[in-house]
């Protein structure tokens, strides 16, 4: 019996439940996407850690030119591409003995780099940002809450602040009219005169 026991324990997930919450809905590149973990067992077990699991990756749409078997040329297909931007797995309790009744909120900070890309969805590309919390469990199947897709949006670009520049215009008299003048004019303004040396 405690052969099966051991075998069922290998292949199946403790009684437990992760949820995740934030503190907000949408985070800015740059920014830490804030939040809690709460965990509920219904069963005693041993834990390696509690984590997060934050990814980020861009879906697009590519043709691509195959070889057709059928046809005996290469035709043209459109394939779906995708590739992992960023992903981390930052912790945020280490190992725990779970009894049955046990429940807390653990709470997390993950910085979101700022070189990366915001959410974007379109016709043929998608950017998507995900987060899901994980009890991690030596021998056995992980513990995990549903996958969250968060926002994250670019900052808003800041003003550019205009300098002021302040120049010094040096003053000469006009020979024929003694009006002052801007050293750099060639000209008189007041009676038009062309300035000799």
């Amino acid at each position: 019996m405690s052969f099966l026991r051991k075998l069922k324990e290998r292949v199946t997930s403790p009684r437990a439940r992760i949820t995740l919450e934030f503190s907000k809905t949408s985070f800015l590149l740059g920014e830490n996407a804030e939040g809690s973990l709460t965990v509920v067992s219904d069963e005693e077990f041993d834990v390696k850690e509690i984590r997060c699991e934050i990814e980020c990756v861009e879906e697009a749409k590519r043709i691509k030119r195959a070889f057709d078997a059928t046809a005996k040329r290469d035709i043209l297909e459109e394939v779906t591409e995708s590739a992992t931007l960023y992903s981390a797995r930052p912790t945020v309790s280490g190992p725990l003995h779970l009894s049955t009744g046990f429940s807390q909120t653990f709470q997390f900070s993950i910085n979101i780099p700022a070189g990366l890309r915001p959410t974007f969805k379109s016709v043929d590309s998608k950017v998507t940002w995900t987060i899901k919390g994980v009890i991690a469990i030596e021998g056995r199947p992980d513990v995990t809450s549903q996958t969250a897709e968060i926002q994250v949006t670019q900052p808003a670009a800041q003003p550019v602040r205009e300098r002021e520049v302040v120049r010094e215009v040096v003053m000469i008299p006009c020979k024929y009219c003694s009006a002052l003048m801007p050293q750099t004019d060639t000209t008189c303004p007041r009676c038009g005169a062309r300035r000799t040396t």
